[in-house]
């Protein structure tokens, strides 16, 4: 089962991010409802044997600014920036560094463990760990004549 970018809103048949990893593995790409937000980190999702890890780009986001939650299957990381400082000089200011609220969302296999799910924030890199655990098997149930 893949990590796939959760979109709620609309069908969109040739997105980008299906055109680039084809439909089996969509994910972190920013799609219209994330563009909403003030500014997209950028989002890595590696697949391990027996874990997912999430890695979004968040320098200058303190970790209480940060909001990791999981509902209905969908996984959200969201916050925001403030701006540290202004520089102005002679009245000319100059502003590269984005701020504001940032939101990135992405609906989860059936196959995680979401009890288990995890999240550190190192040097402005979150890395959210999301364990799997083992894909039920179908049951067989026998029928018994009455």
């Amino acid at each position: 089962m893949n990590v796939i970018r959760y979109t709620p809103t609309r069908y969109r048949p040739f997105s980008r991010s299906q055109r680039l990893f084809g439909a089996g593995f969509v994910a972190g790409l920013p799609g219209d409802e994330d563009r909403a937000s003030g500014w997209l980190p950028s989002v890595d999702i590696q697949e391990e044997d027996q874990r997912y890890v999430v890695h979004a780009d968040l320098p200058g986001v303190a970790p209480e600014d940060i909001e990791v939650t999981l509902e209905d299957g969908v996984l959200a990381i969201q916050g925001s920036r403030s701006a540290a400082s202004d520089e102005e000089k002679e009245g000319y200011r100059h502003v590269e560094r984005v701020t504001g609220r940032f939101q990135r969302r992405f609906r989860l296999p059936d196959t995680t463990d979401a009890a288990a799910i995890s999240a550190v924030n190192r040097n402005g890199v979150l890395e959210v760990s999301i364990p799997k655990q083992e894909k039920l098997q179908p049951q067989r149930i026998e029928v018994q004549a009455s």
